[in-house]
């Protein structure tokens, strides 16, 4: 049998990256892509120096550009030969408190988080439809559950959005088709960098992207990772009055 074959955006770097490492070392092949093909690159080579046996291929990829996602994606799937997973993962973490100057910010990451992600469903599910069987996932945000305040308001709303695309296309039942919401808690990553430290519940990288390689793996349908403390604070914030999660964000 011919080798599973997965395709990560936002590889470059945070999760997307150590998901590439484990997902290499299962016996995957790869699609990587991100806007920084040089760490790409020399992701490409750690890897197959790992796992000399797997294939791996790279591209650059803005998810904000549609021509772009689906020629990236068609790309992968015509050197492939088949898609078995795309992960929707490229995002950003940049945000300000609306209506004190950081606009800019603001709109790169409603348009990298939503509107890349959309763009991204469309052609992996075009191609997932032809084949007749795929796995999408989508990764949100434990953020996505509350509104939540200052330079989280844009990042917490447009995971929001992930998460009702990712609950629209499983109400679809695409035959064939499945469709995974991951959403971690706090994991260690480049996005997250500057607050690490002061951060209760941080997980370091590698087991917070094991969890949600076992989740993936499962295949989900929406998963809270690392299990805890995050499933049982998904259940409480869902409850709690904001005067209470204000304090929480």
């Amino acid at each position: 049998m011919s080798r599973r074959v997965i395709v990560i955006t936002g590889a470059s770097s945070g999760l997307g990256e150590e998901m590439a490492r484990q997902f290499a070392a299962l016996g995957y092949d790869l699609g990587l892509c991100a806007r920084r093909l040089d760490r790409l690159a020399t992701l490409r080579d750690e890897l197959l120096t790992a796992q000399p046996d797997s294939k791996v291929e790279i591209a650059p990829l803005d998810v904000t550009d549609d021509a772009a996602v689906q020629a990236v994606f068609e790309g992968f799937h015509s050197s492939f030969g088949r898609l078995d997973r795309v992960i929707v993962n490229a995002g950003s973490g940049s945000g300000a408190a609306l209506g004190t100057g950081g606009q800019t910010a603001n709109r790169t990451t409603a348009m990298t988080n939503f509107v890349g992600a959309l763009t991204q469903c469309e052609h992996a599910l075009a191609i997932f439809r032809a084949q007749k069987c795929g796995h999408l996932v989508l990764i949100s945000s434990f953020s996505a559950l509350r509104g939540m305040r200052r330079s989280m308001t844009t990042y917490a709303a447009s995971k929001a959005g992930v998460a009702a695309l990712a609950e629209g296309l499983r109400s679809e039942r695409i035959p064939g088709v499945d469709i995974s919401l991951i959403c971690p808690g706090y994991i260690r990553s480049e996005m997250n960098a500057a607050a690490a430290d002061r951060t209760k519940f941080m997980v370091d990288t590698e087991p917070g992207v094991a969890a949600m390689v076992r989740a993936i793996e499962a295949r989900k349908t929406t998963a809270y990772v690392p299990r805890w403390p995050w499933v049982p604070l998904a259940v409480a914030i869902k409850l709690l009055p904001l005067s209470i999660v204000r304090k929480l964000t």
